[in-house]
């Protein structure tokens, strides 16, 4: 898959602080990139530079193929935002607000304002004034005027934030339909790592402005995967007699005679027999399964995310 966003060095610096710092990113065509950080790691600001609303300090921002900021019009007509909370006339309906902002982009096709208020669950609430919309409505409407001109790509910066948990379920419930049934490619920033985790195919995670890792969630839950340890008084003798009655080839030997078995979970006790049977000592089993959270906590040095 190709890469529809790519970012090389990107650098933002703002007197002596560096906001951004060196920051290499790839979001692939046709995925949700989830953009995880703790606040203020610096994701609003790459998010701000993507879309043109601030120039980097250094580095550069390639979108669909093409230099950011050699084509900054045409490219910015094929993306689609909201950063932070949404803005809104609250005294207009969501129409009004919706044709207002068409007018001043100059893109208007017929009945996107229609489709784009039904495809976030907002058709039947056209006669209310915004100023009467909860929270979680009006986070619906910032997708909708995101989505009123056909966008390829879809840039949200935390657009749960605030909401309560049936608003946190329908904004996810949103995020997926418009990936999988409009094949849009989003990249989405959040500081809960559980959100992201629901929601991302690839995760990028910034902390104090640098992108420590670009990962895809295939590999990370093949990283973090169940497993059963024993601490035995020979390692060696063990991890041959598993091979043999077991069958058993997908373990890891570490150190002080512990072995990580990744297969026949629920087995223990038959294992546990073997060794005893064949004069090996155990002195510990455990069920164990590495969490994203400790990764997570691993990697930022401490602390949560969020």
């Amino acid at each position: 898959m190709s890469a529809i966003i790519k970012t090389t060095n990107l650098t933002k610096v703002y007197g002596n602080q560096t906001s951004v710092d060196h920051l290499s990113m790839s979001v692939k065509q046709g995925e949700i990139y989830g953009f995880l950080g703790r606040n203020g790691a610096g994701k609003t600001t790459t998010i701000r530079m993507l879309l043109g609303l601030i120039k980097p300090t250094n580095g550069e921002i390639e979108i669909f193929g093409e230099n950011l900021f050699k084509n900054q019009k045409e490219i910015l007509r094929r993306i689609g935002s909201m950063v932070e909370v949404p803005g809104f006339y609250e005294n207009l309906t969501a129409k009004e607000n919706l044709l207002i902002n068409s007018k001043i982009m100059g893109i208007y096709k017929k009945n996107a304002i229609e489709e784009a208020l039904e495809i976030v669950g907002l058709q039947d609430e056209t006669k209310k004034l915004v100023g009467k919309y909860s929270l979680g409505m009006k986070q619906r409407l910032g997708i909708a005027r995101a989505l009123v001109h056909y966008p390829e790509v879809l840039i949200l910066d935390e657009p749960t934030n605030g909401l309560d948990p049936i608003g946190i379920k329908e904004m996810r419930r949103l995020i997926k339909l418009l990936a999988e049934e409009r094949n849009i490619t989003i990249l989405i920033s959040s500081h809960i790592l559980s959100e992201i985790e629901q929601l991302a195919d690839t995760m990028g995670i910034i902390h104090g402005g640098k992108l420590l890792e670009e990962v895809t969630f295939d590999d990370l839950r093949k990283r973090n995967r169940r497993y059963i340890e024993f601490q035995v008084s020979n390692d060696n003798k063990a991890v041959m007699l598993l091979e043999k009655h077991f069958n058993i080839f997908d373990y890891e030997a570490h150190d002080d005679g512990n072995i990580r078995v990744y297969s026949y979970l629920g087995q223990q006790g038959k294992m546990n027999k073997l060794f005893v049977q064949n004069d090996i000592e155990v002195f510990k089993i455990t069920m164990s399964e590495d969490k994203l959270e400790d990764y997570f906590t691993n990697l930022v040095g401490g602390g949560t995310i969020g």
